[in-house]
């Protein structure tokens, strides 16, 4: 493999001082800490939002397995990208293209360029209903409006990395303060909770009349919550700390903080999307599949007494649109480093983050607009294209997770920091299992083309 190292996210890239020396645990997670956070926001998207409350409201607690599932295959391929970008000084997409060649990596490039595009448009369709929610903005003007964002991200990059680390902790921890709270005035059977979250096979079979079935949504929550681009995103930010790169033992001081903290914030993402499951359950499950599920009528339900409870308000709908607008903000800032990452990584190219951001949403909102024009903004559909996009994402997975296990199981390229095998193992029999299921659901789907 030829070996070309050139930095990643220039702008930040070593930017953020670390404390040197021993002791100071707490002193030195706390400098690492951020990356992590910038990583779960993809965990916790509008993508998610609506997997998850579907799920829930359809099949009740049974895909919370799939979730937890998910949240752990998800720890283990950051864990892996954090060290790939520590160890080698390269992102992921800069040690692809290392390894497959200029060509191939134009084709990844692409790929991945979808995914992204994929994950735009669940942020425009999200914020686009939290607007219309908040301040009764048409939905077609709040998809609009998602494209001047760019501004808030320009304003916020001024600020540097570790402030907008410390903004996007702040809206995670508003988002699980939000729905820990709302979950806690449901009527939860806790038992049923924790038996659910071991599989079952119900999650192959089960199909409610009118609604998806358990095991597309299955596969949408798998895409919510495994993003591809977030593989790309953490090996490049976990190299904006100033740790020693020259010794082994700086190394493996940034692993290991670079890992818990990752671990601490993929926790609260897995949290936050137990809950949405949860409170779809809660408050939609066994009703007519036509009328559950969506985020208006979650907004409506947290507003009636007779299904939430007799402190239910317009505040609760209110907290649940703050999030789901805080949630799209979020994974904005995101989406538009990975866009560069991933743009420099694989053809060595770079754009204005300003020009950046513009192409990919003005390209995101063309279907959401189609949708709208064709079949208005009531109804399911346009929140169903949210749903497949996250599918789409499922399936473009294995493009970043086969490379991404290559790499980090070489012991040439990796040293002494190479994967162990129960890490070996697991990473690629996750991978065969994903790759398998999307085959099935590739046929599925065909199948109901066909026939419908």
């Amino acid at each position: 493999m030829e070996i070309v190292r050139k930095t990643s996210l220039e702008e930040i890239n070593s930017t953020i001082p670390v404390p040197t020396g021993k002791g100071g645990f707490i002193k030195k997670l706390f400098a690492f800490s951020g990356p992590g956070a910038l990583v779960a926001v993809g965990y916790m998207d509008p993508g998610n939002w609506i997997t998850s409350i579907q799920g829930g409201a359809l099949y009740s607690y049974l895909l919370l397995s799939v979730i937890l599932l998910s949240s752990l295959i998800a720890m283990l391929l950051q864990v892996m990208c954090a060290k790939l970008g520590i160890v080698t000084g390269m992102d992921l997409a800069q040690a692809t293209k290392a390894l497959v060649g200029k060509r191939t990596a134009g084709v990844l490039w692409i790929a991945t360029e979808l995914a992204i595009i994929a994950t735009e448009i669940a942020e425009v369709i999200g914020s686009s209903i939290a607007l219309n929610l908040l301040f009764k903005i048409p939905f077609m003007l709040g998809v609009v409006i998602t494209v001047l964002d760019v501004f808030l991200l320009l304003a916020l990059m001024k600020f540097g990395i570790r402030k907008i680390e410390a903004l996007v902790f702040t809206l995670i921890a508003t988002i699980f303060i939000i729905f820990a709270y709302e979950v806690a005035l449901a009527n939860l059977d806790l038992s049923h909770i924790v038996r659910t979250l071991i599989p079952q096979t119900d999650i192959l079979t089960a199909h409610v009349a009118g609604g998806d079935s358990a095991f597309f949504i299955a596969l949408g929550i798998v895409g919510a919550t495994i993003m591809p681009h977030n593989l790309y995103l953490h090996s490049s930010i976990v190299q904006s700390r100033q740790y020693n790169r020259s010794t082994e033992q700086g190394l493996k001081e940034a692993i290991l903080y670079a890992t818990i903290d990752s671990n601490i914030q993929l926790s609260f993402s897995f949290i936050i999307n137990c809950l949405l499951l949860i409170l779809g359950a809660a408050l939609f499950f066994g009703k007519n599949p036509d009328d559950i599920g969506r985020f208006a009528q979650l907004y409506d339900a947290l507003q009636d007494h007779n299904m939430v409870g007799t402190i239910a308000s317009s505040t609760l709908a209110t907290l649940f649109a703050i999030a789901l607008l805080a949630s799209g903000q979020n994974a904005t800032i995101t989406g538009t480093l990975t866009g560069q990452i991933v743009m420099e990584g694989f053809i060595n190219f770079k754009l204005p983050l300003w020009q950046r951001r513009m192409i990919t949403r003005s390209i995101a909102i063309m279907p959401v607009v189609a949708c709208v024009y064709l079949w208005g903004d009531k109804g399911d559909v346009v929140e169903k294209l949210l749903v497949y996009t996250q599918v789409f994402l499922s399936i473009a997975l294995p493009i970043s997770m086969v490379p991404l296990l290559y790499l980090t199981s070489s012991k040439k390229l990796m040293g002494k920091f190479v994967n162990c095998r129960p890490f070996i193992v697991l990473g690629w029999l996750a991978t065969a299992v994903l790759v398998v299921l999307n085959i099935q659901l590739i046929i599925e789907t065909v199948q109901m083309l066909f026939n419908g």
